[in-house]
């Protein structure tokens, strides 16, 4: 995983993380990388350092384990605390944004027009980093 640090043309300051420095082109080519402040695609990446590995102290876990250990608590927590509902994620979003339905935290997928529009209606939804989203359930709720 490689983390960088990314600024939107607004001047919005975030990280966010990638399989590989091709993933992050690849997402970067389609616009799919938004500023989660404004949601502008306009994105480029800060000047970073390399993270340089140093002397380990004993039973202390690397890195790239502790992302591991921290990222399966962050899926199981959407787990718990959210409802998945699948591919009706905008519909639900957009329900809940405009009254029709009781907020409650949920995930799920959509397309990158059903988040676009949801942008665009002010829908507070931000895309998951692929180290943290769970699994899809074996049936929706």
């Amino acid at each position: 995983m490689i983390r960088y640090a990314l600024t939107c043309s607004l001047g919005h300051e975030f990280e966010a993380w990638f399989s590989s420095s091709a993933d992050y082109d690849r997402q970067q080519d389609a616009a799919l990388i938004a500023c989660p402040v404004c949601g502008d695609h306009a994105i480029t990446k800060q000047i970073m350092a390399p993270a340089l590995k140093g002397t380990r102290r004993k039973g202390r876990a690397s890195g790239a384990q502790a992302f591991a250990a921290f990222a399966s608590k962050v899926r199981e927590t959407i787990r718990q605390t959210h409802d998945y509902v699948g591919d009706r994620f905008a519909d639900e979003a957009l329900a809940m944004h405009y009254g029709e339905k009781d907020e409650k935290p949920i995930y799920g997928e959509t397309t990158a027009s059903e988040a676009k529009m949801l942008q665009e209606e002010g829908v507070p939804a931000a895309p998951l980093p692929p180290a943290f989203a769970p699994q899809k359930p074996k049936k929706p709720n």
